[in-house]
């Protein structure tokens, strides 16, 4: 099997793929951490209170979270609702939800791992379903936004955030083209082909259309992503994402060398630190 391939398996289990295979493992070990520590204050965090407070209506009942990573929406969720609500946050990688619960000891979340694809729930179950910064990765999006409105009960809502292109990111864009130039005969594009490559809002409203929701309603949402230093951002993409696994393929005695090439990039258009950059999203909201 190539790496490519393996490299998309792993992303497809990760994000919802049926079922667990041995490439999971590229998210055990230091990456959850990583992952937490450098991009979860820096990119997620800024939306992780804008998406919680989209559901502060909600005063009872069982809230869903799919990709929940490492909880930086479930705490934001487990601050701003009412302690009547109870929360299920789901995620395929079983690591992150390990790390996640290390966070919070809240009795009212229930960690559990499940597949966005085939959720493990009876139907019209859940008040409200949320997801931040996952769908992109659904390797069908129709069937994923379809099990998401399957487990909600009529007349609740999805509500769920995407990046916008990244042009419009000024933290991932130089990072994404400095790894591109480290390796120009095959630049890794994951950060343009997946986490920032699902950004058409008319298409986005079609899948959902198809998945049979109504009343559906979009906003851009521009934050700011701020770091005590160029290296921050540099070491979460770099390390703490599947742009690891990309550059880890093509040299993996260049992954410090690479990082040092991003470091010296977001630098170059933010500054060596503290750093300060525009991040945009787009917010969805949809009912069943």
């Amino acid at each position: 099997m190539s790496w490519w391939r393996k490299l998309n398996d792993a992303w497809a289990v990760r994000w919802g793929n049926a079922g667990m295979s041995d490439t999971d493992k590229a998210f055990t070990g230091s990456i959850p951490a990583l992952y937490d520590r450098h991009l979860g204050p820096l990119i997620f965090a800024p939306y992780a209170d804008d998406m919680a407070q989209r559901l502060a209506g909600l005063k009872q009942g069982r809230l869903l979270e799919i990709a929940a990573g490492t909880g930086i929406v479930t705490r934001a969720l487990d601050r701003t609702l009412p302690a009547p609500v109870r929360i299920v946050a789901t995620d395929l990688n079983q690591a992150m939800l390990d790390h996640a619960a290390t966070l919070t000891q809240s009795r009212r979340i229930e960690w559990r791992q499940a597949d966005a694809l085939s959720l493990p729930f009876k139907d019209d179950e859940f008040d409200a379903v949320i997801c931040q910064f996952g769908v992109m990765f659904f390797p069908d999006k129709r069937k994923a936004f379809a099990e998401a409105r399957r487990v909600l009960k009529p007349r609740c809502r999805y509500v769920f955030n995407v990046w916008d292109r990244i042009e419009e990111n000024e933290v991932a864009q130089p990072v994404s083209d400095a790894i591109a130039a480290c390796f120009p005969e095959d630049p890794p594009q994951f950060a343009r082909r997946t986490p920032y490559g699902y950004h058409d809002a008319e298409l986005i409203h079609r899948e959902l259309v198809a998945a049979g929701f109504v009343e559906i309603k979009s906003q851009v949402v521009t934050k700011r992503a701020r770091a005590a230093s160029a290296r921050d951002p540099a070491m979460g993409l770099c390390q703490g994402s599947p742009l690891r696994n990309e550059i880890m393929a093509r040299d993996p005695g260049r992954l410090e060398e690479a990082t040092e090439a991003a470091t010296k990039a977001v630098a170059a258009k933010l500054g060596p630190g503290p750093i300060d950059g525009k991040i945009q999203a787009i917010v969805f909201e949809a009912m069943k």
